[in-house]
């Protein structure tokens, strides 16, 4: 009996998916649940499990194929035996056996995940076939604090990871192509240029009063709370009671129509191998620090393993992001459409400062403020930033709410 293999149903923003990876070819086996392919659309990749027991039969497509939702992918005989393979009568007697980062892992995924995470494909062991590393088990050893004591030997990169280099007049090139998410992002950041008329103000703030407060506070909280107080629940909070006060800034454009939003889905910007991505945290005024500390480390870590839906991704209300990280120390960021703001934050770096007529050291940030000018005035977007600006270096104002 032959079982179809389809392409899961996509969200409504998502038109279509490209074949990423095939993990199976005709005549492989497969066992219920397992992942035959990857499929990468502009804001996730995601898997297709195979439906039944059996053997590949048929593959409609290869990789690198544009399909849509609902197309047939793939055939599989159920209750099928694989044919044996002369490499399975190795066992365990070849040492080279699955031992290189290509033969554990052929998925993207997983390789990329191994990257990201500092990981050897040697420290995991894998629980797919032949003995191949999947997604779930990175994502189990790193939630289980990277226990496992195996020796760690460098893998040899691909040819797709090398630099460029030259030498006896050979002049290199390599073309790839781009990929979904990074062509969506490229797409909606001249959408924000062409569209919105975009301008940027810039402010600086003495970060002392939080790095204080944070050297007093930091244990405790960790201890209580189980996560490390950073510095983007003091900005995410600071944002939140400034847009209550502007709500211009936390609002959208709809086409001949302003969307004035009662409450403040703000999304953090998150930088992966694939690209930008903007999980979003839901009715952030009534989280608590803690809260938001856990909710961004969540999300952040789940982005960079491929973990977020789609649904996470969408309906945000204002955006900031952090190229301070990277020790960018000024930069303009773009508007994430149909948003009409968005906050950058920016390397801390300490620099002499005038307080009561004495030169002093402080650790300074400069903070921009992207806004859509045919909304927002220039006045609220000065005003909006200085609101910001206040509370961070008082940050009992944020307690006070004043």
């Amino acid at each position: 009996m032959l079982i179809e293999v389809k392409v899961p149903a996509l969200p409504e923003s998502v038109a279509d998916a490209t074949i990423a990876t095939w993990h199976k070819k005709v005549g492989d086996g497969v066992t219920r649940d397992e992942n035959i392919l990857d499929l990468e659309t502009d804001k996730v990749v995601l898997e297709v499990p195979a439906p039944t027991d059996g053997v590949i039969k048929e593959l409609l497509f290869k990789e690198g194929d544009v399909v849509q939702s609902g197309q047939l992918l793939a055939r599989i005989e159920a209750g099928a035996a694989a044919k044996p393979s002369e490499t399975k009568q190795q066992d365990h007697n070849t040492p080279d056996e699955v031992s290189t980062f290509e033969d554990k892992s052929t998925s993207p995924v997983v390789r990329r995940m191994l990257a990201e995470n500092d990981l050897e494909p040697n420290q995991i062991k894998g629980s797919g076939k032949d003995g191949r590393i999947t997604k779930e088990d990175v994502v189990a050893f790193i939630e289980s604090g990277r226990s496992n004591d195996a020796p760690i030997e460098r893998p040899k990169k691909s040819n797709d990871s090398l630099p460029l280099t030259s030498s006896m007049g050979v002049r290199e090139e390599r073309r790839v192509p781009m990929s979904r998410l990074r062509a969506k992002v490229a797409e909606r950041l001249l959408e924000a240029q062409h569209n919105a008329a975009m301008l940027t103000t810039f402010n600086e703030v003495n970060l002392q009063a939080i790095m204080d407060m944070r050297a007093d506070y930091k244990d405790v909280f960790e201890k209580k709370h189980g996560v490390k107080l950073g510095f983007m629940s003091f900005f995410t909070k600071a944002v939140v009671e400034s847009l209550k006060l502007f709500p211009a800034v936390n609002a959208s454009i709809d086409q001949q129509d302003i969307v004035y939003h009662g409450y403040y889905d703000v999304g953090i910007a998150v930088s992966t191998e694939r690209g930008l991505v903007v999980p979003v945290l839901r009715d952030v005024d009534q989280m608590s620090m803690a809260d938001i500390e856990k909710a961004i480390s969540d999300k952040a870590t789940r982005a960079r393993l491929g973990k977020l839906s789609i649904e996470e991704m969408q309906g945000g209300t204002f955006t900031i992001t952090n190229g301070g990280v990277f020790g960018s120390l000024l930069a303009t960021p773009i508007i994430n459409p149909p948003q009409t703001g968005i906050l950058g934050m920016h390397k801390i770096q300490e620099r002499a400062v005038v307080e009561n007529s004495q030169i002093v050291i402080r650790p300074m940030m400069y903070i921009a403020l992207s806004y859509d000018h045919r909304l927002i005035d220039g006045k609220d977007s000065v005003l909006f930033l200085v609101k910001v600006k206040e509370m961070l270096e008082d940050p009992s104002r944020i307690l006070l709410n004043v």
